[in-house]
C-alpha cells in the first residue's frame, strides 16, 4: 500500500469533491456568463461556493474570486500593488523605497517581484527579510524597514518547515506603514485562522489542491479598498476581477471540500493532528539515530515534520522511503529536482549537514489514526534496513565514483538512446532468449520492496557493484537484451550506458523504472510479444 506523506506539496482529491465535479461535468456544464437555464444553473454553483469559501476564510468583506491557483494569485497580487506603487510615484506622492519579502518565501514570491519590478519600470531594491534559527521573521528588522516599504510578502506557515508566521506581530508593525500587505495563505487553508480583515492584510492567494480539492482551482482574497489590476481581462467574466470562463467543475470540486470542513464532521480535529505529529514524531526518533528536527514543534502546523540524520543523505532516505512506498519529499515539490541545499534552512542558519539532508514529511487532515499507525510502522522498517547495513550513521555509498574512469557524463553518453517503455522491454525480452532484468537499486531499497511478478527473478546488481558484473553481461551474444530498471529510470540508464561503452550493444533502460511499472497480464505480455513479431 502507497502511504503518501507529501500532502504539502499536493492532496488526492476527496472523492466527495471528485464527484462533484463530475457531476458538474456531466449536467451542470453550462457557461456562468450565460442567461439561459443552464447557464443560471452553473452560476448558482460559483455563488455558492464562494458564499461557503467567506464563510471558512471569515472574510465577509472584500473581493474574493476563483483562480486557477496560487501562482497566479500571487502574480495577480505583486501586479496590484506594483501599479498602486507606480501611480504614487508617477502622482508626486511619497514613493517606496524597497520591496520586501520573507528570506523562507516560497520563490514564486520573490520572482513575481522581481518580474513586475522591472516590467513596470520601478527598479525598486528587493530586500528579503532575515528569520531566525525558528524560521520566524526578524521583527526589530521589519520594523526599521517598515516605514519605507512599498510592499511586503510574507507567508502565513512556511510550505517547507510547517512554520507559523507571528501574523499578529507582523500586523502590528504594518499598522503605522504605507505598505501594502500580501500573505502567502496556501498553507493555511484548512489549518489556520487568518483573520483577513481583523489584520488588514490586502491581498492573500490560496490553492485548492492543497487541502483535497483538484489542481488548477484557487482563490485569491483582496481587502476592501486595496488597489487591484486584473492581471487577466476578457468577458469581464469574477466581475471584472479576472477573465476568462470559470472552471466550474473545480469550482464546484472546491466547494465540496469547504462543504465538509465546515460540517465538521470528516476532517480530523487539530487535537487528532497534533496526535498523529506526535506519533511520526516518536517512529522517526526510534527508527534513526541522529535525528533531528529542523523546526519547532510549537511554532509549526501540526501536519509537518521536516528533519534530517546526521551521516545520511537526504537523497539515500528518499529513495529508501520512495521503495518502501512512503511518499516525502526534499522540501518543496518545485524545487526537487534540483539537487541544491535547503535555501529555507540555510536563510534559517541551520548547520550545513542539516540544509543538505534534509526531508519533509507531512500528512493531511483525512489521514486516518489507522493511515498514521501504519506509516510509523514502515518508517521502522526503513529504519531497520538502515542500522543492518550500517549506513545509520554513516556517508552512503556514492555509485557515482564507480564510472569516473569511464567519463560517462560526456555528451555521448548522455545522447545514448537507451529508453525502453515496459511493453518494448516486456516485448524484446520474451522475442530474444536468454535475456536479462537487471535491477540496478541498491540493496537497502530492494529490501524494503519486494520484486513481484515478472520481476522477481530480476539479477540484483547495486549501480555501485555494476563493474564487477560486467564481464558476464559482455560474454552474452551482442543481440540478447540486457534491461535495467531502478526506481525512477535515472540510475538504469547510466547503466544502460555503460554497458553500451563497453560493448554490448543491446544494454537497455526500464523508462520511469517502478515508478511506472504496472504488473502484465499474461495476456497483455502475449500481445506485446506478438506485435514485437
Amino acid at each position: 500500500m502507497e502511504i503518501y506523506l507529501d500532502a504539502n506539496a499536493t492532496t488526492a482529491v476527496f472523492p466527495p469533491a471528485q464527484q462533484a465535479a463530475l457531476a458538474v461535468m456531466a449536467q451542470g456544464f453550462g457557461n456562468p456568463s450565460s442567461i439561459h437555464g443552464s447557464g443560471l444553473k452553473a452560476r448558482a454553483v460559483v455563488d455558492r461556493v464562494r458564499a461557503s469559501a467567506r464563510r471558512v476564510l471569515d472574510a465577509p468583506t472584500g473581493q474574493l474570486f476563483f483562480t486557477s491557483g496560487a501562482t497566479e494569485g500571487i502574480q495577480t497580487s505583486v501586479l496590484s500593488a506594483l501599479c498602486e506603487l507606480r501611480r504614487r510615484r508617477d502622482a508626486g506622492e511619497p514613493t517606496a523605497q524597497a520591496l520586501l519579502y520573507g528570506a523562507t518565501e516560497h520563490k514564486a514570491v520573490p520572482q513575481a517581484l522581481h518580474h513586475w519590478n522591472v516590467l513596470l519600470g520601478l527598479n525598486l531594491p528587493v530586500l528579503a527579510i532575515p528569520v531566525d534559527r525558528s524560521g520566524r521573521h526578524d521583527l526589530d528588522w521589519l520594523r526599521a524597514h517598515a516605514p519605507t516599504a512599498g510592499l511586503v510578502c510574507t507567508m502565513a506557515a512556511n510550505n517547507e518547515t510547517g512554520v507559523i508566521s507571528d501574523l499578529d506581530g507582523i500586523a502590528d508593525i504594518l499598522r503605522a506603514s504605507p505598505a501594502l500587505w500580501l500573505v502567502d495563505g496556501v498553507q493555511a487553508l484548512g489549518k489556520l485562522a487568518l483573520k483577513l480583515v481583523e489584520r488588514r492584510i490586502d491581498y492573500a492567494p490560496f490553492s485548492g489542491h492543497k487541502f483535497y480539492a483538484p489542481k488548477g482551482i484557487g482563490l485569491l482574497y483582496v481587502r476592501a479598498g486595496a488597489p487591484f489590476t486584473p492581471l487577466l481581462t476578457g468577458g469581464g467574466q469574477e466581475g471584472g476581477l479576472r477573465g476568462g470562463t470559470e472552471n466550474i467543475a473545480g469550482i464546484a470540486a472546491l466547494g465540496a471540500v469547504l462543504q465538509a470542513w465546515e460540517a465538521a464532521d470528516v476532517f480530523q480535529t487539530p487535537a487528532a493532528l497534533a496526535a498523529h505529529r506526535g506519533q511520526l514524531a516518536a517512529a522517526l526518533h526510534a527508527a534513526f539515530p541522529g535525528l533531528v528536527f529542523n523546526a519547532p514543534d510549537a511554532l509549526s502546523l501540526p501536519t509537518t515534520l521536516n528533519f534530517a540524520v546526521r551521516g545520511v543523505t537526504s537523497r539515500l532516505l528518499l529513495d529508501l522511503f520512495d521503495a518502501a512506498d512512503l511518499r516525502v519529499s526534499g522540501g518543496s515539490a518545485c524545487s526537487a529536482a534540483k539537487a541544491e541545499p535547503s535555501y529555507v534552512l540555510q536563510a534559517m542558519g541551520l548547520e550545513e549537514w542539516q540544509t543538505q539532508a534534509a526531508v519533509r514529511l507531512s500528512f493531511g487532515a483525512l489521514d486516518s489514526p489507522e493511515f498514521i499507525a501504519a506509516a510509523c510502522a514502515r518508517l521502522q522498517r526503513c529504519g531497520e534496513v538502515l542500522r543492518a547495513r550500517g549506513l545509520s550513521g554513516a556517508a552512503p555509498l556514492d555509485a557515482s565514483a564507480a564510472f569516473a574512469s569511464l567519463a560517462l557524463a560526456d555528451d555521448l553518453a548522455d545522447s545514448m538512446d537507451v529508453v525502453l517503455d515496459q511493453p518494448a522491454a516486456l516485448a524484446l525480452l520474451q522475442a530474444q532468449a536468454g535475456g536479462l532484468w537487471v535491477d540496478v537499486r541498491e540493496a537497502y531499497e530492494s529490501e524494503v520492496q519486494e520484486r513481484r511478478g515478472l520481476l522477481a527473478n530480476a539479477q540484483a546488481v547495486p549501480l555501485s557493484d555494476l563493474l564487477s558484473a560486467v564481464p558476464q553481461w559482455l560474454a552474452l551474444a551482442s543481440q540478447v537484451p540486457v534491461v535495467f530498471y531502478c526506481r525512477s529510470g535515472n540510475r538504469s540508464a547510466q547503466a544502460a550506458r555503460t554497458l553500451r561503452r563497453l560493448g554490448h550493444a543491446s544494454a537497455w533502460s526500464l523508462a520511469g523504472g517502478l515508478a511506472m511499472w504496472s504488473e502484465p497480464s499474461l495476456e497483455s505480455a502475449d500481445d506485446c510479444l506478438a506485435a514485437a513479431r
